[in-house]
């Protein structure tokens, strides 16, 4: 099983080209704005011409798919299996389920070309951390991370600053690379510049 989950996400990294995963708790329902900040979000990617990676469950994971979609852009949703919810595959042009949440995790990272964390728990936490953890190791080339909501993770940066930084644990670099933003559009943004400083730092070599 494991085998056959790691050659599904070898297949569907070669079919996606420019993608932005989108993380974020599956508890947000429609009516919430931030429902509706992630949709817009999507939206904008996949006009920009990113294929959104999304979770593919509810909450932010299916406001990232409707926003995709919205914009005639493809969605694509690693669904991990759960007894407490079900895959919502339906918006999904691209669709993988997991019975594992490593190899799952692997999918996003080998997959996405940057990634955003939207408020959520423990899931969305651990795979923001995941991630930043492969960056730090070098496991993981640079990849653009934006954290959307400064309200909700103004708390967590400071004391990342305060207690990482400043006990010497992770550099200050490490931290000041990661974008907070509030809008749609800055996001959208900050991914692009991001992208022509890979540019550039591609051919300069």
């Amino acid at each position: 099983m494991i085998i056959r989950e790691l050659e599904l996400v070898e297949e569907v990294s070669s079919q996606l080209g420019k993608s932005v995963t989108i993380f974020g708790s599956a508890r947000i329902r429609p009516d919430n704005p931030v429902f509706q900040l992630a949709r817009q979000v999507a939206y904008e990617l996949a006009t920009s011409g990113y294929t959104v990676i999304s979770g593919g469950g509810p909450g932010i994971m299916r406001a990232a798919s409707e926003g995709a979609r919205e914009a005639g852009g493809p969605a694509v949703g690693f669904n991990i299996s759960l007894p407490f919810e079900p895959p919502n595959i339906g918006l999904q042009d691209v669709s993988l389920t997991f019975d594992n949440f490593f190899t799952r995790k692997l999918a996003f990272a080998r997959c996405s070309h940057g990634f955003i964390a939207m408020p959520g728990g423990m899931g969305t936490l651990d795979e923001l951390f995941d991630i930043l953890t492969l960056i730090q190791t070098q496991k993981l080339k640079p990849r653009p991370i934006a954290l959307v909501g400064s309200d909700f993770w103004v708390g967590l940066l400071s004391w990342m600053r305060e207690q990482l930084v400043l006990r010497g644990l992770v550099s200050a670099e490490e931290v000041d690379a990661i974008g907070v933003f509030d809008t749609a559009q800055q996001v959208c943004t900050f991914f692009q510049s991001e992208a022509q400083v890979t540019e550039r730092l591609c051919h300069s070599v």
